[in-house]
């Protein structure tokens, strides 16, 4: 796995196959963000078969398909979707763009999986929404710093244990290396990536509902800056944000583009879980200070303190649910319902953020 650049954010392969090969076909449409290899390598570790792929620039083809020799480049987005044998699309073009890509795929048929932000406005949901009651077909989110984690998934394994009581608080802290010479220019256009608390913030606004199992909620308060980059004025470098949830619940995050370049991986992604009966912290990507390595998890309670490497031991069991909820038509990976409400809320964050510092060039 790359380490130094969080856009080609790609875990190690760890195959937990759920079907044969040729039981649930997929594409890719969108090769825009650098997730799509992410998202089509946990699919092929569920068994899924990669069969096509579909970008109007040749060059992001052509490296996809060095990477997955198996993809038949196609000759327009119109020839996967109109291939019966393709169940599921994924996709992960400009952040703006996502949500109308949605909607053609699921309008043939088919089921579409995207990278996270899902959509920008509040209008881009409403019409995925009605596309989603109208079709019925599947609408599902890339949110890898939960389900494309380890530690995520093995807090979750906790709390459903009952390792720390009832939920109460999460705290988040999403920091990103910017790399800026290595963005594409729709990245600092803030009608196309949405910005940062609609971008990366819904990262954490994703798991501050899983983790409390909160079906709704409000932003109290949220914020944004460019403190730092005034070469690109749409560009929020900062963000923060406070939640209240419908069942008591609170959570809190920070996100940002400030990871030094002296820091081993593109970011000190962390995530604090408080409970009745004890707490939880992720040290997602690294233990910093340490050459350890990712998947450190730190847990305390009535009967111990204890810290977990899990690395390469939990698995991502999101992706074979997934590719089995196509098929069956059920909902284990995540709800519809859960995906949306935290793509509408991380829109909301942004929509109401105060801009703490006057903008460059403004």
């Amino acid at each position: 796995m790359s380490t130094a650049f969080g856009g080609s954010y790609s875990p190690d392969s760890i195959p937990a196959p759920v079907v044969g090969p040729g039981e649930l076909t997929f594409a890719a449409i969108g090769l825009d963000h650098g997730h799509i290899y992410g998202m089509c390598n946990g699919l092929i570790d569920a068994g899924a078969t990669l069969k096509a792929v579909y970008d109007p620039d040749p060059a992001k083809v052509a490296a996809f398909v060095a990477k997955f020799p198996q993809a038949q480049a196609a000759r327009m987005e119109a020839e996967i979707l109109a291939d019966d044998d393709v169940r599921l699309v994924a996709g992960a073009a400009v952040t703006s763009e996502r949500a109308a890509l949605g909607i053609r795929v699921m309008d043939a048929g088919k089921d579409y999986f995207t990278d996270k932000a899902p959509l920008t406005t509040l209008d881009q949901l409403a019409a995925a929404r009605e596309a989603v009651a109208r079709t019925g077909r599947k609408y599902a989110v890339y949110y890898s710093e939960r389900i494309h984690v380890e530690t995520a998934v093995f807090a979750s394994q906790l709390i459903e244990s009952g390792a720390i009581g009832r939920v109460v608080q999460v705290l988040g802290t999403g920091p990103h290396r910017l790399s800026a010479g290595s963005r594409p220019d729709w990245f600092f256009e803030k009608e196309k990536y949405g910005g940062i608390l609609c971008d990366i913030g819904s990262h954490q606004i994703e798991q501050i509902l899983h983790y409390t199992g909160a079906l709704d909620g409000a932003v109290a308060h949220s914020q944004i800056a460019n403190y730092n980059n005034p070469d690109h004025p749409e560009l929020d470098d900062f963000g923060d944000a406070m939640l209240t949830l419908d069942n008591g619940a609170t959570g809190y995050f920070r996100c940002d583009w400030f990871t030094p370049d002296g820091l081993q991986t593109w970011g000190d992604g962390r995530t604090f879980i408080l409970g009745t009966e004890g707490f939880i912290e992720q040290r997602k990507y690294l233990n910093i200070g340490t050459q350890d390595g990712p998947g450190h998890l730190y847990l305390a309670n009535g009967e111990q303190e204890k810290h977990f490497d899990v690395h390469g031991k939990v698995g991502y069991p999101f992706f074979g649910q997934l590719v089995l909820d196509c098929l069956e038509r059920t909902e284990n990976a995540m709800t519809q319902e859960h995906a949306f409400k935290a793509a509408e809320l991380a829109v909301r964050a942004q929509l109401g953020a105060v801009d703490l510092v006057a903008r460059p060039g403004a």
